[in-house]
């Protein structure tokens, strides 16, 4: 997901072709250099008067050659003005959550911030939104039952680790969803140590 072009990339005199990506939280560019750049380790991102992105951290400065200054500076807002998470999760003060199993502390300020009412943690009819952390093919057992409480246009996040500490693959998920009769159509970085995928029952069975 997220943003991702063919650029250059200019760090002091050396000059690297490959791919930049901007995420949620980061940007990052693989060719014949590479370079993560968390937001959080951003002291500016610029766009220079020939229209490169110019981003400025601990280490130096980058420059990435987007390919015209629309596009520089959408990437720019975008690093500058970033979603919250519960933004990026689509979570509106209307909906009704219910949250099974998922523990981050900003997850949770944000949620409290966000409803009008507060989340729940038992399953009933009728939810919006439901956040379910899963790190086992056993736990993935359980989508089928959730799906019976969503609205028709509600949807299950499964929250799982990611990385190195990962037990349970993205494939693996999206499988489980199928065997549910769910299909997934968004990811979103959670946390530095979890990721979410969306499942949503489709448009036809709705």
């Amino acid at each position: 997901m997220g943003l991702e072009t063919q650029c250059t990339l200019r760090m002091q005199r050396e000059v690297f072709e490959g791919k930049a990506h901007l995420d949620s939280d980061r940007v990052t560019f693989r060719g014949g250099a590479r370079l993560d750049l968390p937001f959080s380790q951003l002291r500016s991102a610029k766009v220079a008067p020939g229209g490169e992105l110019v981003l400025t951290h601990a280490g130096g400065v980058a420059t990435l050659g987007l390919g015209d200054r629309a596009t520089a500076e959408k990437w720019a807002l975008k690093i500058r003005y970033p979603k919250s998470l519960i933004d990026k999760l689509g979570v509106k003060p209307e909906s009704h959550v219910v949250v099974l199993g998922v523990t981050d502390p900003e997850f949770s300020r944000q949620l409290r911030e966000r409803l009008a009412r507060p989340a729940g943690s038992r399953l009933v009819a009728g939810v919006n939104v439901i956040f379910f952390a899963a790190d086992s093919a056993g736990e993935l057992g359980r989508l089928a039952s959730l799906k019976r409480h969503l609205q028709p246009d509600g949807a299950i996040w499964v929250v799982s680790l990611k990385g190195a500490a990962a037990r349970i693959k993205d494939t693996e998920v999206m499988a489980a969803a199928r065997a549910a009769g769910l299909v997934d159509n968004k990811v979103c970085g959670f946390s530095p140590t979890h990721t979410a995928l969306r499942l949503v029952i489709p448009k036809a069975a709705r």
